[in-house]
């Protein structure tokens, strides 16, 4: 290939990239350093009562990308749990790298169904008070699978 060709090419992907809001300048941090609010030790040390079930999972896909309430985890989270959704970039924390094996490992479910129902204060994790119990469960096994 020509370096004329070559130059093309990598401008093409570059404004592709662009033109769908991906910042290929963002490195992954994994893990990530911050603290949160550690959830009381009755919630904290429960396991997902749901387990990990394709069903369960595919329950938390959906209210992942598209139905949960205020808004879908996915837009800051991003599609594949890599914190890369397309409002992540004017965030400050970036929101959680759920693809990040080192730090996920250490997080437990009730930890996650926590945060999940009340938000994370001084970041844009928002509460979702507004989802059942079952529903935070699904979501927290969904979640589980992007750093499988």
């Amino acid at each position: 290939m020509s370096l004329i060709r070559r130059f093309c090419y990598l401008l093409l992907v570059t404004c592709l990239f662009v033109l769908w809001g991906t910042d290929i300048t963002l490195a992954e941090v994994c893990p990530q350093g911050r603290y949160v609010s550690q959830a009381p030790d009755n919630i904290y040390n429960q396991i997902n009562p749901l387990g990990n079930t394709p069903d369960v999972q595919a329950k938390g896909e959906k209210l992942y990308h598209w139905t949960a309430k205020p808004l879908p985890c996915a837009n800051c989270h991003g599609i594949s749990g890599n914190a890369k959704g397309m409002m992540a970039r004017s965030m400050t924390p970036k929101p959680r790298n759920f693809s990040c094996k080192v730090m996920m490992k250490d997080i437990p479910d009730g930890q996650l169904f926590w945060i999940i129902r009340n938000g994370s204060a001084g970041t844009g994790m928002l509460p979702y008070n507004k989802l059942n119990d079952d529903q935070i469960w699904q979501l927290v096994a969904y979640i589980r699978h992007f750093s499988k």
